[in-house]
């Protein structure tokens, strides 16, 4: 379930930042419908997913090309999700 979850919020979260949304606004935003104000493992899992996103954008905003696509970031995120039985360092750019 948490798969589908960080699959759903990194789409939220691509598309607060292809849309440029500062960074705090992205954060109430995707707490608000998250509902993670009570979960230490739901905040760092949306703040992971969130980082990423943010740094996507800029790096697709730096090359000459458009951006990457949030549903392609949500797939790969829960796939890798799925076939590391919940570990999404890989993708989320944290390395333990």
């Amino acid at each position: 379930m948490e798969c589908g979850v960080a699959a759903d919020m990194a789409v939220v979260a691509h598309s607060l930042a292809r849309e440029e949304i500062q960074r705090p606004k992205a954060d109430a935003i995707m707490v608000r419908i998250y509902d993670v104000a009570e979960s230490d493992r739901g905040k760092e899992l949306m703040r992971d997913i969130t980082d990423a996103a943010y740094s996507a954008q800029r790096g697709a905003s730096a090359s000459a090309g458009g951006t990457a696509s949030g549903q392609r970031f949500a797939e790969e995120l829960c796939a890798t999700c799925m076939k590391s039985g919940g570990d999404m360092d890989r993708i989320l750019g944290r390395r333990s």
